[in-house]
């Protein structure tokens, strides 16, 4: 029987075991994660939070990591200042980042989530520049990619926080908490 568990991954934690990095010690995923023989099934950038999936099944890892496989992947973005309607339909229809031309995204303007938790450190309010939230919805997964597509449209992302990965949801989990998930 394959174990499949979701993290919710806090800010400045490794989407790794281990830091490979040098220097500074980092946080890793054995910080928080005491099960041999898991690994991550994608990743998230270090100061990105929310669900990461850890498998050790190796189909099922390919399964979801694999941009092939087009499992969609939602996000909270806090963006610096209010994306227009064209800034939002350009997300939606795809834009073309250095890397080639994005698939389209399911996006909307989404209230302040009030039943999320505060980040370490705080975004850093400005008084001359307001934010707005967005919901987004990709089908892809390349490096930073929400970061760069709200960042290409004049929005850069200030706080992100993925919510879902294909029908596995964060859920409740409190930041740095796992639980087992049915395969």
């Amino acid at each position: 029987m394959s174990k499949l568990i979701a993290f919710n991954k806090p800010m400045g934690v490794l989407s790794q075991f281990t830091d490979r990095g040098g220097g500074d010690t980092r946080a890793t995923l054995s910080d928080f994660i005491d099960m041999p023989g898991v690994y991550p099934a994608g990743r998230l950038d270090r100061d990105s939070e929310g669900l990461l999936l850890l498998t050790d099944d190796g189909r099922l890892q390919a399964r979801i990591a694999d941009p092939r496989h087009k499992m969609a992947k939602t996000y909270l973005a806090q963006v610096e200042r209010i994306p227009d309607d064209d800034a939002l339909a350009a997300l939606k229809a795809g834009v073309t980042l250095k890397d080639g031309p994005t698939r389209p995204a399911t996006i909307r303007r989404v209230d302040p989530p009030g039943w999320l938790w505060p980040r370490t450190p705080p975004v850093r309010a400005r008084k001359s520049v307001p934010d707005c939230w967005l919901e987004i919805t990709i089908c892809e997964g390349r490096n930073r990619q929400v970061r760069r597509m709200t960042a290409h449209v004049g929005h850069p992302t200030l706080r992100l926080v993925r919510l879902s990965v294909g029908d596995w949801t964060l859920g409740d989990l409190a930041p740095g908490e796992w639980r087992a998930l049915r395969v």
